[in-house]
């Protein structure tokens, strides 16, 4: 399995954060800009957390794994590689959903004189907030469920297994 690189995450965001932008900007000209929902950053902070959850756990039943401690739970491969797969996938829609929330708050910036769109570009900055924590804590999952002697068994040129 190979782990998530920053720079594509990057690239979504900023890809995302663009086409939002050009879009949010061609909308409004149009027409009403649609609403940034509550829920977002609610949502997206919901994920973070348990991810952060997630890798807290992980980390702490490998320790004792590691020291060897007689009450240690082992931690299952097949379980630890699903919730890696749940962090790249959650860093990845995050990264998306960020930009777009991204593109739109700027787009929001210019329209703070209108009560109800100084509350959209607050949730909508919100939510890039809470995006970036999923990131985070996504990466911090792949951190804590990398095998130790990873970089020592992998061949050159070979993708490493988790």
């Amino acid at each position: 399995m190979r782990e998530l690189r920053i720079r594509v995450l990057a690239g979504v965001f900023v890809v995302a954060g663009v086409l939002s932008w050009a879009a949010a900007r061609l909308w409004n000209s149009v027409g009403t800009l649609p609403s940034v929902p509550l829920a977002a950053p609610i949502v997206l902070a919901l994920i973070a957390t348990v991810l952060l959850a997630t890798a807290l756990s992980l980390r702490s039943r490998l320790k004792a794994q590691r020291e060897r401690r007689p009450d240690a739970k082992g931690v299952d491969p097949l379980m630890a590689a699903r919730a890696v797969v749940f962090g790249q996938a959650s860093a990845l829609v995050a990264a998306l959903v960020a930009g777009m929330y991204g593109g739109t708050c700027v787009v929001l910036l210019e329209l703070l004189d209108i009560p109800a769109r100084r509350d959209q570009a607050v949730y909508a900055g919100f939510s890039v907030v809470a995006g970036i924590a999923v990131i985070a804590a996504a990466l911090f999952l792949e951190r804590v469920c990398r095998l130790p002697d990873d970089d020592d068994r992998t061949p050159s040129g070979a993708e490493p297994v988790a």
